[in-house]
Protein backbone atom coordinates (compact mmCIF):
# COMPACT_ATOMS: atom_id res chain seq x y z
CA UNK A 1 0.00 0.00 0.00
CA UNK A 2 1.21 3.55 -0.61
CA UNK A 3 2.17 5.76 2.29
CA UNK A 4 -0.11 8.70 3.16
CA UNK A 5 2.33 11.23 1.74
CA UNK A 6 2.30 9.43 -1.60
CA UNK A 7 -1.44 9.04 -1.93
CA UNK A 8 -2.55 11.01 -4.98
CA UNK A 9 -4.91 13.92 -4.52
CA UNK A 10 -8.46 12.77 -5.13
CA UNK A 11 -7.52 9.11 -4.77
CA UNK A 12 -9.53 6.87 -2.48
CA UNK A 13 -8.17 7.15 1.07
CA UNK A 14 -6.35 4.10 2.38
CA UNK A 15 -8.85 2.10 4.42
CA UNK A 16 -8.24 0.53 7.80
CA UNK A 17 -7.81 -3.24 7.90
CA UNK A 18 -8.33 -4.13 11.58
CA UNK A 19 -6.37 -7.10 12.84
CA UNK A 20 -8.08 -10.15 14.25
CA UNK A 21 -6.65 -12.76 16.60
CA UNK A 22 -6.01 -16.28 15.42
CA UNK A 23 -9.06 -18.52 15.73
CA UNK A 24 -7.49 -20.60 18.51
CA UNK A 25 -7.18 -17.48 20.71
CA UNK A 26 -10.87 -16.45 20.53
CA UNK A 27 -11.99 -18.11 23.75
CA UNK A 28 -8.95 -16.88 25.68
CA UNK A 29 -9.46 -13.35 24.34
CA UNK A 30 -13.04 -13.38 25.66
CA UNK A 31 -11.85 -14.54 29.08
CA UNK A 32 -9.21 -11.78 29.15
CA UNK A 33 -11.80 -9.17 28.10
CA UNK A 34 -14.26 -10.19 30.83
CA UNK A 35 -11.48 -10.21 33.43
CA UNK A 36 -10.40 -6.70 32.40
CA UNK A 37 -13.97 -5.38 32.39
CA UNK A 38 -16.99 -7.52 33.38
CA UNK A 39 -19.17 -5.27 31.19
CA UNK A 40 -17.63 -7.07 28.19
CA UNK A 41 -19.82 -10.15 28.58
CA UNK A 42 -22.34 -10.61 25.74
CA UNK A 43 -25.39 -8.58 26.72
CA UNK A 44 -27.83 -9.84 24.15
CA UNK A 45 -27.69 -13.63 24.30
CA UNK A 46 -31.35 -13.65 25.34
CA UNK A 47 -32.26 -11.91 22.07
CA UNK A 48 -30.32 -14.43 20.02
CA UNK A 49 -32.05 -17.26 21.86
CA UNK A 50 -35.45 -15.65 21.36
CA UNK A 51 -34.86 -15.22 17.62
CA UNK A 52 -33.01 -18.49 17.15
CA UNK A 53 -33.75 -21.16 19.76
CA UNK A 54 -31.23 -23.45 18.05
CA UNK A 55 -28.36 -20.98 18.59
CA UNK A 56 -25.39 -23.02 19.76
CA UNK A 57 -24.26 -21.68 23.12
CA UNK A 58 -20.57 -22.49 23.25
CA UNK A 59 -17.52 -20.75 24.64
CA UNK A 60 -16.42 -20.04 21.06
CA UNK A 61 -19.72 -18.45 20.01
CA UNK A 62 -19.82 -16.37 23.17
CA UNK A 63 -16.23 -15.29 22.45
CA UNK A 64 -17.34 -13.86 19.10
CA UNK A 65 -20.06 -11.82 20.86
CA UNK A 66 -17.76 -10.49 23.58
CA UNK A 67 -16.81 -6.79 23.47
CA UNK A 68 -13.23 -5.70 24.19
CA UNK A 69 -13.44 -2.47 26.18
CA UNK A 70 -10.91 -1.63 28.89
CA UNK A 71 -11.83 -1.20 32.53
CA UNK A 72 -13.32 2.18 33.37
CA UNK A 73 -12.60 4.33 36.37
CA UNK A 74 -9.61 5.93 34.65
CA UNK A 75 -7.96 4.00 31.84
CA UNK A 76 -4.27 4.76 31.22
CA UNK A 77 -2.62 2.90 28.35
CA UNK A 78 1.13 3.11 27.84
CA UNK A 79 2.39 3.57 24.28
CA UNK A 80 5.69 2.50 22.76
CA UNK A 81 7.13 3.14 19.28
CA UNK A 82 8.96 0.21 17.73
CA UNK A 83 10.78 2.04 14.93
CA UNK A 84 12.12 5.01 16.92
CA UNK A 85 10.36 7.91 15.17
CA UNK A 86 11.50 11.47 15.99
CA UNK A 87 10.26 13.10 19.19
CA UNK A 88 7.98 15.59 17.42
CA UNK A 89 6.21 12.80 15.53
CA UNK A 90 5.74 10.74 18.68
CA UNK A 91 4.23 13.74 20.43
CA UNK A 92 1.89 14.46 17.54
CA UNK A 93 0.63 10.87 17.36
CA UNK A 94 0.03 10.84 21.13
CA UNK A 95 -1.76 14.18 20.90
CA UNK A 96 -4.24 12.72 18.41
CA UNK A 97 -4.66 9.50 20.39
CA UNK A 98 -5.54 11.60 23.42
CA UNK A 99 -8.22 13.48 21.46
CA UNK A 100 -10.61 10.84 22.85
CA UNK A 101 -9.87 12.24 26.31
CA UNK A 102 -12.14 15.21 25.56
CA UNK A 103 -15.06 13.09 26.74
CA UNK A 104 -13.63 9.74 27.83
CA UNK A 105 -11.65 8.99 30.98
CA UNK A 106 -8.72 7.58 28.98
CA UNK A 107 -5.09 8.65 28.71
CA UNK A 108 -2.31 7.48 26.42
CA UNK A 109 1.20 8.09 27.71
CA UNK A 110 4.55 7.18 26.18
CA UNK A 111 6.63 4.51 27.89
CA UNK A 112 9.66 2.42 27.00
CA UNK A 113 8.85 -0.12 29.71
CA UNK A 114 6.49 -2.88 28.60
CA UNK A 115 4.05 -0.60 26.71
CA UNK A 116 0.58 -2.05 26.11
CA UNK A 117 0.08 -0.20 22.80
CA UNK A 118 2.96 -0.67 20.39
CA UNK A 119 3.08 1.39 17.19
CA UNK A 120 5.02 0.75 13.99
CA UNK A 121 5.08 2.57 10.64
CA UNK A 122 6.12 -0.39 8.52
CA UNK A 123 4.42 -1.40 5.25
CA UNK A 124 1.05 -3.07 5.66
CA UNK A 125 -1.39 -0.19 5.81
CA UNK A 126 -3.36 1.16 8.74
CA UNK A 127 -4.68 -1.19 11.39
CA UNK A 128 -5.05 -1.94 15.08
CA UNK A 129 -6.10 -4.89 17.17
CA UNK A 130 -9.38 -4.42 19.03
CA UNK A 131 -9.25 -3.26 22.65
CA UNK A 132 -8.13 -5.87 25.15
CA UNK A 133 -7.05 -8.22 22.34
CA UNK A 134 -3.72 -6.36 22.39
CA UNK A 135 -2.94 -8.11 25.67
CA UNK A 136 -2.52 -11.38 23.72
CA UNK A 137 -0.06 -10.00 21.14
CA UNK A 138 3.64 -10.88 21.31
CA UNK A 139 5.34 -7.97 23.09
CA UNK A 140 7.91 -7.70 20.33
CA UNK A 141 5.20 -6.97 17.76
CA UNK A 142 3.11 -3.89 17.08
CA UNK A 143 -0.54 -3.65 18.05
CA UNK A 144 -1.14 -0.66 15.75
CA UNK A 145 0.34 0.15 12.34
CA UNK A 146 0.51 3.61 10.77
CA UNK A 147 2.30 2.93 7.49
CA UNK A 148 4.64 5.71 6.40
CA UNK A 149 3.47 8.39 8.84
CA UNK A 150 5.90 11.33 9.14
CA UNK A 151 5.67 14.99 10.11
CA UNK A 152 5.00 15.65 6.40
CA UNK A 153 1.80 13.58 6.52
CA UNK A 154 -1.24 15.92 6.14
CA UNK A 155 -2.92 16.89 9.40
CA UNK A 156 -6.19 15.55 7.97
CA UNK A 157 -4.67 12.05 7.99
CA UNK A 158 -3.71 12.35 11.66
CA UNK A 159 -7.36 13.20 12.37
CA UNK A 160 -8.79 10.49 10.11
CA UNK A 161 -6.34 7.64 10.70
CA UNK A 162 -4.67 8.00 14.11
CA UNK A 163 -7.94 8.80 15.87
CA UNK A 164 -9.72 5.96 14.03
CA UNK A 165 -7.09 3.36 14.93
CA UNK A 166 -7.08 4.61 18.51
CA UNK A 167 -10.83 4.01 18.55
CA UNK A 168 -10.11 0.36 17.72
CA UNK A 169 -7.49 0.23 20.48
CA UNK A 170 -10.18 1.46 22.89
CA UNK A 171 -12.49 -1.36 21.78
CA UNK A 172 -14.64 0.26 19.07
CA UNK A 173 -15.48 -1.92 16.03
CA UNK A 174 -16.23 -0.50 12.59
CA UNK A 175 -19.50 1.46 12.51
CA UNK A 176 -20.17 0.68 8.83
CA UNK A 177 -20.34 -3.04 9.69
CA UNK A 178 -23.78 -2.65 11.21
CA UNK A 179 -26.34 -4.69 9.31
CA UNK A 180 -28.45 -1.64 8.41
CA UNK A 181 -25.56 -0.04 6.52
CA UNK A 182 -24.19 -3.19 4.92
CA UNK A 183 -27.66 -3.90 3.51
CA UNK A 184 -27.28 -0.76 1.39
CA UNK A 185 -23.98 -1.85 -0.24
CA UNK A 186 -23.92 -3.50 -3.67
CA UNK A 187 -21.81 -6.58 -3.09
CA UNK A 188 -20.33 -6.99 -6.57
CA UNK A 189 -19.52 -3.28 -6.94
CA UNK A 190 -17.87 -3.17 -3.51
CA UNK A 191 -15.66 -6.17 -4.25
CA UNK A 192 -14.52 -4.60 -7.53
CA UNK A 193 -13.98 -1.15 -5.97
CA UNK A 194 -11.87 -2.28 -3.02
CA UNK A 195 -9.90 -4.64 -5.23
CA UNK A 196 -8.95 -1.68 -7.43
CA UNK A 197 -8.42 0.99 -4.75
CA UNK A 198 -7.02 -1.06 -1.85
CA UNK A 199 -5.65 -4.15 -3.56
CA UNK A 200 -7.89 -6.38 -1.44
CA UNK A 201 -8.95 -9.87 -2.42
CA UNK A 202 -12.64 -10.77 -2.56
CA UNK A 203 -12.31 -12.51 0.80
CA UNK A 204 -10.78 -9.39 2.36
CA UNK A 205 -13.61 -7.20 1.06
CA UNK A 206 -16.19 -9.61 2.43
CA UNK A 207 -14.54 -9.63 5.86
CA UNK A 208 -13.72 -5.92 6.09
CA UNK A 209 -16.79 -4.36 4.44
CA UNK A 210 -19.60 -6.83 3.77
CA UNK A 211 -19.88 -8.95 6.94
CA UNK A 212 -22.21 -7.39 9.54
CA UNK A 213 -21.37 -7.46 13.22
CA UNK A 214 -23.42 -9.81 15.34
CA UNK A 215 -26.20 -7.88 17.10
CA UNK A 216 -25.14 -9.52 20.33
CA UNK A 217 -21.67 -7.98 20.12
CA UNK A 218 -22.95 -4.40 19.79
CA UNK A 219 -22.88 -1.99 22.67
CA UNK A 220 -23.15 1.37 20.97
CA UNK A 221 -25.32 4.20 19.77
CA UNK A 222 -29.01 3.28 19.15
CA UNK A 223 -28.71 3.94 15.40
CA UNK A 224 -25.81 3.67 12.95
CA UNK A 225 -23.78 6.88 12.79
CA UNK A 226 -22.66 7.43 9.19
CA UNK A 227 -20.41 10.33 10.25
CA UNK A 228 -18.63 8.36 12.96
CA UNK A 229 -14.83 8.32 12.90
CA UNK A 230 -15.24 4.51 13.02
CA UNK A 231 -17.25 4.42 9.77
CA UNK A 232 -15.74 3.91 6.31
CA UNK A 233 -16.54 6.39 3.55
CA UNK A 234 -18.65 4.39 1.07
CA UNK A 235 -19.18 6.14 -2.32
CA UNK A 236 -22.73 6.41 -3.64
CA UNK A 237 -21.72 4.31 -6.64
CA UNK A 238 -21.36 1.31 -4.31
CA UNK A 239 -24.78 1.55 -2.68
CA UNK A 240 -28.03 0.12 -3.97
CA UNK A 241 -29.84 3.44 -3.52
CA UNK A 242 -27.08 5.64 -4.95
CA UNK A 243 -26.66 7.55 -1.68
CA UNK A 244 -23.16 7.43 -0.25
CA UNK A 245 -22.21 6.74 3.35
CA UNK A 246 -20.15 9.81 4.34
CA UNK A 247 -17.81 8.13 6.78
CA UNK A 248 -16.02 10.05 9.49
CA UNK A 249 -12.89 12.12 9.03
CA UNK A 250 -12.75 13.04 12.71
CA UNK A 251 -14.37 12.12 16.01
CA UNK A 252 -17.98 13.34 15.89
CA UNK A 253 -20.38 14.27 18.74
CA UNK A 254 -21.96 10.80 18.80
CA UNK A 255 -18.51 9.20 19.11
CA UNK A 256 -17.66 11.47 22.02
CA UNK A 257 -21.01 10.85 23.72
CA UNK A 258 -20.76 7.09 23.40
CA UNK A 259 -17.19 6.90 24.70
CA UNK A 260 -18.21 9.08 27.64
CA UNK A 261 -20.58 6.22 28.57
CA UNK A 262 -17.95 3.51 28.09
CA UNK A 263 -15.20 5.40 29.93
CA UNK A 264 -17.03 7.96 32.12
CA UNK A 265 -15.10 10.73 33.80
CA UNK A 266 -15.42 11.18 37.57
CA UNK A 267 -18.55 12.87 38.78
CA UNK A 268 -18.80 15.37 41.60
CA UNK A 269 -21.07 13.04 43.59
CA UNK A 270 -20.10 9.37 44.11
CA UNK A 271 -22.10 6.76 42.28
CA UNK A 272 -23.77 4.50 44.80
CA UNK A 273 -24.46 1.42 42.67
CA UNK A 274 -21.08 0.20 41.49
CA UNK A 275 -18.76 1.47 38.79
CA UNK A 276 -20.19 4.09 36.39
CA UNK A 277 -19.42 2.04 33.30
CA UNK A 278 -21.22 -0.96 34.76
CA UNK A 279 -24.27 1.19 35.54
CA UNK A 280 -24.31 2.49 31.96
CA UNK A 281 -24.11 -1.03 30.58
CA UNK A 282 -26.93 -2.22 32.87
CA UNK A 283 -29.11 0.69 31.75
CA UNK A 284 -28.38 -0.16 28.10
CA UNK A 285 -29.33 -3.80 28.62
CA UNK A 286 -32.53 -2.85 30.44
CA UNK A 287 -33.58 -0.67 27.52
CA UNK A 288 -32.98 -3.61 25.17
CA UNK A 289 -34.83 -6.08 27.41
CA UNK A 290 -36.98 -4.42 30.11
CA UNK A 291 -38.16 -7.78 31.46
CA UNK A 292 -34.70 -9.31 31.86
CA UNK A 293 -33.22 -10.08 35.25
CA UNK A 294 -29.63 -9.03 36.02
CA UNK A 295 -27.54 -11.83 37.54
CA UNK A 296 -24.03 -11.26 38.89
CA UNK A 297 -21.61 -14.18 38.74
CA UNK A 298 -18.49 -14.74 40.80
CA UNK A 299 -15.79 -12.32 39.67
CA UNK A 300 -18.26 -9.56 38.85
CA UNK A 301 -19.51 -10.75 35.45
CA UNK A 302 -23.14 -9.71 34.98
CA UNK A 303 -25.60 -11.52 32.75
CA UNK A 304 -29.04 -10.42 31.53
CA UNK A 305 -31.43 -13.38 31.70
CA UNK A 306 -34.77 -13.30 29.92
CA UNK A 307 -37.60 -14.56 32.16
CA UNK A 308 -38.74 -16.95 29.41
CA UNK A 309 -35.31 -18.54 28.99
CA UNK A 310 -35.33 -22.20 29.91
CA UNK A 311 -33.26 -23.51 32.79
CA UNK A 312 -31.16 -25.48 30.31
CA UNK A 313 -30.42 -22.36 28.24
CA UNK A 314 -29.37 -20.42 31.34
CA UNK A 315 -27.11 -23.24 32.52
CA UNK A 316 -25.46 -23.44 29.10
CA UNK A 317 -24.80 -19.69 29.08
CA UNK A 318 -23.25 -19.78 32.57
CA UNK A 319 -21.15 -22.83 31.68
CA UNK A 320 -19.82 -21.16 28.53
CA UNK A 321 -18.95 -17.95 30.39
CA UNK A 322 -17.13 -19.93 33.07
CA UNK A 323 -15.04 -21.92 30.55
Amino acid sequence: MPSPAKTAAGAAPIACTPKHLDHDLLTESARVARTENPVNHPAAIHRLLANNPDFAISSENIAVLTTKYWRGGGCTLTVGFLDNPPVDLRRKILQHMNAWNASANVTFTESNVDPKVRISREPGGYWSYLGTDILLIDKAKQTMNLEGFTMATPDSEFHRVVRHETGHTLGCPHEHMRAELIARIDRAKAIDYYRQTQGWSEDQVIRQVLTPLEDGSLWGTPRPDMDSIMCYQIPGGLTTDGRGIPGGRDIDPSDYAFMAQVYPKPRAAPVAAGAPEAAAAVASRRRACPDCVEVELAGGTRVSVHPEASEEQVRRVFAALAS
